[in-house]
């Protein structure tokens, strides 16, 4: 028998220690990469859960509040005093397709589209809000608009306090909306104020008197629960030109 060279028995040993060591390297590589991956899919699951679970935390203790302490209290809420004034005896039902355009800044009466927007969405978007005009006709059914503007609709906190409310009179059966005023609405809310609460209220005794009729307003620089709630008491839905027809 052939005895084995030295040299190729050593040059062997060394060809299996250097593969070895590369496939020891290999490994220690492809953990690293597994391992990174694993941080990097670890942490865009804790940012995309963070502020999900900190929003379900915020809507249950929002759910879990009555309307009026919700948002700021009536005095953080830097709001005016209601304005009422007489309406224009303009009850007019205007096709889509023809102008409307209104005086004041959200309007509270006046002409408006043949439908109203159906009870059952309390809470809309810039990117979802039925007309100012159909709104308008949901004001005359007896519904307070709680209008907010475009400082306001950035503000998540704002936006989470009035979608709660809106939520919680919904579940009350109250004719309430909230949504958006915009730049191509109209012109903008008083300085410093960011939410408008808007109804068209009536002698209940015989809301078709339209020289009994009024439109009101409240603007305020916050969401206060407080305030909104006490402006939806001020009027009950019996005060309305059309409460029969409303919800």
């Amino acid at each position: 028998m052939a005895k084995k060279n030295p040299k190729n028995v050593e040059r062997r040993a060394m060809v299996e220690q250097m593969r070895k060591e590369q496939a020891r390297k290999e490994r220690q590589r492809s953990l690293l990469i597994l391992g990174v991956c694993v941080l990097l899919v670890l942490g865009l699951l804790l940012a995309a859960l963070i502020p999900y679970l900190k929003d379900r935390h915020k809507n249950s203790e929002l759910a879990g509040k009555a309307i009026s302490k919700i948002g700021v209290s009536a005095s953080a809420a830097s709001c005016d005093d209601i304005l009422t004034k007489p309406t224009d005896k303009n009850q007019n039902h205007v096709p889509e397709g023809q102008q409307l355009s209104y005086a004041d800044a959200p309007p509270s009466f006046g002409p408006h589209r043949p439908a109203p927007t159906p009870f059952g969405r309390p809470f809309y978007t810039a990117s979802d809000r039925p007309e100012v005009g159909v709104l308008v006709h949901n004001m005359e059914h007896g519904y307070t608009i709680a209008w907010y503007d475009e400082t306001a609709a950035k503000d998540k906190s704002e936006m989470d306090d009035l979608e709660a409310i809106a939520k919680k009179f919904q579940d009350q059966h109250v004719a309430f909306i909230a949504a958006p005023w915009t730049s191509d609405d109209g012109k903008a809310f008083p300085d410093g104020k960011h939410i408008a609460l808007t109804r068209w209220s009536a002698d209940a005794s015989n809301p078709s008197d339209e020289s009994k009729q009024r439109g009101n307003w409240q603007y305020c620089g916050s969401t206060s629960g407080k305030v909104i709630a006490d402006f939806v008491a001020k009027w009950p839905h019996n005060q309305s030109p059309e409460p029969n027809a409303g919800i």
